[in-house]
């Protein structure tokens, strides 16, 4: 697949040590295994100039008090606090003063966010997507690219999950319906 790094961003999902880390409050062994490809999946990008973005899943404590019926405390207990150790993004993938960051307080990175207007004041069209879960902010971040008429591709050896079958069922869906699988080898970026 060629891509034009001036139309491109790689979008880092939600690597953090809260995820990543086996200290972390929601530790996967699968997120910790995809640091490593992930990291050259991102020089890779930078080295022809492509954009890098960086999305941190962040909540402020108080943020499901009063929920009516989303509440991510509920269904994972509390995690990447605003402001804590759990939130940061992992040391081994170094966030560069070029690259963009975008908080984001629900699974989706497009949802309550800067994003979508960021992508298109850079006529930013295709999204290389990698991080984790697969089944949780990776396949809603995708999903919701797909509907705003960005082109998701999600980068299948750089994708962490819980359960392999939870890989599985993200990476089908997403093929199936609004976007995109890889492998980051079938992945060419044009020469700056």
């Amino acid at each position: 697949m060629h891509l034009e790094p001036d139309s491109t961003a790689v979008v880092v999902v939600d690597m953090q040590n809260g995820f990543c880390h086996p200290d972390g409050s929601l530790y996967a062994p699968g997120s910790e295994a995809v640091i490593e490809p992930i990291a050259d999946l991102v020089e890779r990008g930078r080295e022809v100039g492509a954009q890098v973005i960086f999305t941190r899943d962040v909540h402020p404590p108080e943020q499901f008090e009063d929920a009516h019926y989303y509440d991510e405390f509920d269904q994972w207990g509390e995690h990447v606090l605003e402001g804590s150790w759990d939130a940061e993004i992992v040391d081994e993938l170094p966030v560069e003063e070029a690259d963009h960051v975008v908080e984001k307080h629900t699974y989706d990175a497009f949802h309550n966010t800067e994003l979508e207007g960021w992508l298109n004041a850079r006529g930013i069209d295709d999204l290389v997507i990698c991080g984790t879960l697969a089944n949780v902010c990776v396949l809603h971040t995708a999903g919701s690219a797909g509907v705003r008429d960005f082109r998701p591709i999600m980068v299948e050896d750089c994708i962490g999950a819980i359960e392999d079958e939870h890989k599985e069922y993200a990476i089908d869906h997403a093929g199936w319906l609004f976007g995109e699988v890889r492998e980051m080898d079938d992945l060419e970026f044009a020469s700056a």
